[in-house]
């Protein structure tokens, strides 16, 4: 019993210093890039709006679709060739691509609101929470802490990619389809970890670069809202067609 009781204190001891050490991390961030950090999600908010006009815009006059996919890739490449100085274009281009790329999300948005509307609303709620927990923990943890995942993500990213490609040539079954849906949510959601703490470790050596980096983070919350619509919306269609088959 004494064993078991020295275990659990040191176990409690050590989550204590862990909540400390983690708020002091939190400390060590510099006023600098804490103002940076404010920027990017402000920028990040903005862009989320813009990304949720779009979507809007294609449920009034059904736009979404290959050229609206095609505009957002086209005003990111743009905005990363833009020098940093110019400012005001960059946020414009990050607005654009933002509402182009809410604009392509739009035809799944209708679909999920013509089956029950409060799909939407549950997937980013629950993608704002996972995406606010984990930039916390991101926050709070060490310096480079989970840098090293970048390797592994990128390995993932790429499974992924290769996974879609030979489905899309050669048919893919449900079980491949529910693979690339969870593990591409595990994926980006791994990614939001680890953007992160790449921005305060840019941010730390000089990179100020708040709108490039909202564009980032940008890209893992749609990434991951998605995933989680999708997963959503075919659960909800699953317990459909078993309620209908019960009352057949």
């Amino acid at each position: 019993m004494d064993t078991f009781a020295s275990f659990f204190t040191s176990q409690s001891a050590s989550g204590n210093r862990w909540s400390y050490d983690s708020l002091k991390n939190f400390r060590q961030i510099s006023p600098v890039v804490q103002t940076h950090l404010k920027q990017v999600y402000l920028s990040l908010c903005c862009a989320l709006i813009a990304a949720a006009v779009g979507a809007y815009i294609h449920i009034l006059w059904n736009i979404g679709g290959l050229l609206t996919t095609l505009a957002s890739v086209g005003s990111i490449f743009w905005l990363l060739s833009v020098p940093p100085y110019e400012e005001k274009k960059r946020v414009s281009l990050l607005m654009a691509a933002a509402l182009f790329q809410g604009a392509s999300i739009g035809p799944l948005i209708e679909l999920a609101i013509k089956f029950d509307p409060s799909i939407v609303l549950g997937a980013l709620v629950g993608c704002a929470v996972a995406f606010g927990c984990f930039s916390a923990a991101a926050m709070v943890a060490r310096r480079r802490e989970y840098l090293y995942l970048g390797g592994l993500l990128s390995s993932g990213l790429s499974i992924l990619f290769w996974l879609h490609f030979a489905s899309s040539i050669f048919g893919g079954s449900m079980a491949l389809f529910k693979f690339e849906l969870y593990f591409g949510l595990l994926v980006f959601v791994g990614y939001i970890v680890v953007d992160t703490q790449d921005i305060i470790e840019k941010a730390h050596f000089g990179d100020l670069d708040y709108v490039k980096h909202a564009l980032t983070l940008f890209s893992d919350f749609a990434a991951v809202f998605v995933r989680i619509l999708i997963i959503m919306l075919k659960n909800a269609r699953e317990k459909e067609e078993k309620k209908k088959k019960r009352r057949n």
